[in-house]
């Protein structure tokens, strides 16, 4: 979906969408490769649920090593806030309903993910938040404290997968691509 409507209506913006594994660790090495061959003002990040987490992770990191005004930005949708605290009851092995890739959870996972968690935004105003209050997955009220200050928009309804997600792409270029 989102695809389609970049090379539909920008046509010129470069998209990148990398298949992460799940370990945590192997994830954060692609983004991290991925990010650092791109001009980092110039980059967006879109991600939802671990990829909203992921997404906040690279907005801190490399806006904060970024001096220009001209900084990266993500909108995450439905984004797991704490996924530590979230995924202690979950260790051990899994697998992933999309690409049915096994994968484990482990204590070190979780720790990791703790080192990764950024309790403070240094510039809420770098994101897009679109949460629904049916996520019977995460607690959408989390992510509504934790981006107060950002350009929050939240919808009655929905679920996880964040329904009828093709009708914010317009909102959501505009916010990414607007400096």
């Amino acid at each position: 979906t989102t695809l389609a409507y970049v090379k539909k209506h920008f046509p010129s913006v470069n998209v990148y969408i990398p298949q992460l594994p799940g370990d945590i660790t192997q994830a954060v090495n692609i983004i991290d490769s991925l990010v650092n061959t791109l001009p980092i003002g110039r980059t967006g990040f879109i991600g939802s649920s671990m990829g909203g987490f992921l997404s906040t992770y690279c907005i801190e990191k490399y806006g904060a090593q970024n001096e220009t005004t001209d900084l990266p930005k993500a909108v995450i949708i439905n984004p797991a806030v704490e996924p530590h605290k979230l995924l202690a009851d979950y260790v051990g092995s899994h697998v992933n309903p999309y690409t049915k890739e096994v994968f484990n959870v482990h204590q070190n996972h979780l720790n990791i993910l703790k080192h990764l968690y950024v309790n403070k935004l240094l510039k809420p105003q770098r994101y897009k938040v679109l949460l629904q209050k049916g996520d019977e997955t995460l607690d959408y009220k989390l992510a509504e404290k934790k981006y107060a200050a950002s350009n929050l928009h939240i919808e009655d309804g929905g679920d996880h997968s964040f329904i009828d997600y093709g009708r914010h792409l317009p909102s959501i270029l505009k916010f990414l691509i607007s400096r």
